[in-house]
């Protein structure tokens, strides 16, 4: 055997499924400069398709990591339909992997799920931990719940499985900064509502780096709150962005305004004004150190 034949025998797998956006641009773009065989499942033509089972199998195989980000956006209204497709583009996707993964010969060795941290209830009196968070009620909650237990049905024996239940994603280029920086650029950066529903998020750069965290662990498994060490209120998240765009102020907007702007933007206002308090209280015990712990130093590198 010659020794580039070798060399390809070794390269490592990572399969992102349902990948094309912001954090899978990211994942891609990062794995691909670390020398791995980087597969994609999507529902773009270049890419395996969700309905070839012979091409997952295929995708999947021998991989050592599968990581699944696939589900319709939920920056939209919540009328029935789009309700159905949130739900379904979350479970679906999970129980196709989870099927084709059991017909491995060789499965991954790891998947990591999507999940949200939008799943902890509306707190504003204390911080929920992956031990002792509360789980929620209504729409979002339901379809969080739903999305990680096809994750735990699928029959996997021989893989490591992790959920991420992800707090809102910040980072240079894409994501939620785009309508915030429009906001404060417009002299709209004020608080949101009463201001003190709180603000989990994370960096980018963190939760690319907590995947690979957890895949050089193989002791670790189960769930992981995916946020920053610092939730701040909604008042301080927005003087806070104020300030890296050089913006000393910014009009607040009540709940009546935000409730005729998510109609006329065809959204919701829970996207805003839902308390999310999630700590990463796992990944700090494990010994996980972020790269950017608070949102000030979050925000400095993202204005940059």
């Amino acid at each position: 055997m010659t020794g580039p034949d070798r060399l390809e025998e070794k390269k490592r797998k990572i399969v992102l499924a349902g990948a094309t956006g912001f954090i899978g641009g990211a994942l891609r773009e990062r794995y691909t400069k670390k020398g791995y065989d980087v597969r994609m499942i999507s529902r773009k033509p270049e890419h395996t398709a969700w309905d070839d089972s012979e091409g997952l199998c295929a995708a999947l195989e021998g991989a050592d990591l599968l990581v699944n980000l696939a589900g319709r956006s939920v920056n939209c209204r919540y009328n029935e339909r789009n309700k159905r497709d949130i739900l379904q583009s979350r479970t679906e996707t999970t129980r196709i992997l989870g099927e084709a993964a059991a017909a491995c010969s060789q499965p991954p060795k790891l998947w990591i799920n999507s999940g949200t941290a939008t799943i902890y209830r509306d707190a504003r009196d204390r911080p929920m931990t992956e031990e002792n968070g509360e789980i929620g009620s209504g729409f979002s909650v339901d379809v969080a719940k739903a999305w990680e237990e096809t994750f735990w049905a699928a029959d996997t024996p021989h893989t490591r499985k992790a959920v991420l239940r992800i707090a809102i994603v910040l980072g240079p280029g894409g994501g939620v900064m785009t309508p915030y920086v429009n906001l404060v650029r417009f002299g709209l950066g004020g608080r949101q509502g009463s201001g003190d529903q709180r603000f989990s998020w994370i960096h980018l750069e963190d939760l690319c780096r907590i995947i690979e965290f957890i895949e050089e662990r193989p002791d670790l498994s189960g769930i992981f709150n995916a946020s920053a060490p610092e939730q701040v209120t909604n008042t301080e998240q927005m003087r806070i962005i104020r300030e890296a765009y050089g913006r000393r102020s910014g009009l607040p907007a009540p709940v009546w305004m935000l409730e005729l702007g998510s109609a006329m933007t065809r959204t919701e206002t829970e996207l805003v004004l839902k308390s999310r308090w999630a700590a990463p209280e796992r990944l700090l015990r494990e010994g996980f150190v972020f790269r950017y712990a608070t949102l000030r130093e979050a925000m400095a590198d993202i204005a940059r």
